[in-house]
């Protein structure tokens, strides 16, 4: 049984906590832990925050696609986040191989199965409604229950192309027929279909991800103001994700938003290769930052990358509990300028840096960064 005592570390509200890690699960849990000895011990001195490993529930990290991929390490425990929910990158027909892969990463790597049975090979896979079956899917769920946590639909036009809504009524018949429940992650932008005939259609603890695009079909109406018939869907438990990426996150529609109480639910980055090496999304610490910018505090933010995502798509993490499983962030808060652009290109300055530096997975910890030159 090995063991890692992390001390004089501080909770998300300050206070000073302390844990205990033995065999992979959290042993001891406090202000102050009476700690004889440990196989491995981290000392923050006072300076640093510990937090639930981080999850993300929207990455692209299937190495053999030509669109949207990444390696889940590079995108997970190198950057903080012990945790990766792939995003429908794979359906039936590849889920199997990318299950196989992730077996070898250090990041605990889950995955939304594509509703189309090729997954995003190319942009368009809804435009052909063939590939859109239902007996590959649930054999594939059935073959990897503790891998695949969700469905994903990408409803917008550059994907369904001719098919408008067909796709969506398609992916919501699946799940209702799921020998298990699902939960189904909609993709929105561009229209055809409008965003208010996706949200008809969806129902309580269905995911609308990329909530705050700065696009036409977007939630702001002409005049800048929260379209009614978004706040109705919140209000009937859509849930709301963030969704970075490329081209869906418009700093002036989040402000607008909030101005307006609508919130995201969880946060996520969307990320893959190039928006993580070229940016506007960078990597989850960077988006943290984009949320304290809009005036939410870390005791807001982290449950938006913790125990939100956990409990939407039923993961036994997300908490600082005893006996959970030992999936740790170690991060520091810096009060210094940064730069930070959105989606749309949109320039804007904080002056809170947010830099991780240590992930600890199953117990396993890994210094990040400066931390250990790794990156």
């Amino acid at each position: 049984m090995t063991s890692l005592y992390i001390k004089n570390g501080q909770d998300i509200s300050g206070f000073p906590l302390e844990i205990l890690i033995e065999d992979q699960k959290i042993a001891q849990i406090g202000p102050k832990l009476d700690v004889i000895a440990a196989d491995e011990e981290i000392d923050l001195h006072n300076d640093s925050y510990v937090s639930a490993g981080w999850i993300d529930d929207h990455v692209h990290c299937y190495e053999k696609l030509s669109l949207y991929y990444d390696d889940p390490d590079k995108v997970g425990y190198l950057t903080g986040v012990t945790t990766v929910i792939d995003a429908g990158s794979t359906g039936a027909d590849n889920i199997e191989d990318f299950y196989q892969i992730t077996r070898q990463k250090k990041t605990n790597v889950f995955a939304m199965i594509n509703i189309s049975k090729t997954g995003i090979l190319a942009q368009n896979e809804l435009a052909d409604m063939s590939k859109v079956e239902y007996v590959p899917l649930q054999r594939m769920i059935n073959q990897y229950p503790e891998f695949i946590v969700g469905i994903k639909a990408r409803i917008s036009k550059s994907v369904v192309v001719d098919n408008g809504i067909k796709p969506l009524i398609k992916a919501k018949m699946f799940q209702k027929l799921l020998t298990q429940h699902l939960p189904l992650m909609v993709h929105v932008g561009t229209n055809p279909p409008t965003l208010s005939e996706i949200m008809d259609v969806l129902e309580k603890g269905d995911i609308i991800t990329h909530c705050f695009n700065g696009k036409d079909n977007g939630i702001l109406n002409s005049d800048g103001q929260v379209k009614e018939f978004v706040k109705k869907a919140l209000s009937k438990g859509i849930i709301f994700d963030i969704g970075h990426g490329s081209e869906s996150f418009n700093v002036k529609t989040a402000q607008q938003a909030t101005t307006e109480n609508v919130f995201a639910q969880s946060l996520s980055t969307d990320i893959y290769h190039h928006n993580r090496e070229h940016g506007p999304v960078y990597n989850m610490a960077t988006c943290i930052e984009k949320m304290l910018y809009l005036g939410f505090d870390l005791k807001q933010v982290i449950p938006m990358i913790t125990t939100v995502p956990a409990h939407n798509f039923n993961l036994d993490k997300g908490e600082l509990l005893v006996g959970k499983d030992a999936d740790l962030t170690i991060f520091n808060v810096k009060n210094e300028p940064k730069d930070l652009v959105d989606s749309d290109g949109n320039k804007f300055q904080t002056n809170t840096v947010v830099e991780p530096i240590y992930s600890i997975i199953g117990g396993q910890s890994y210094a990040i960064g400066e931390n250990n030159g790794s990156i």
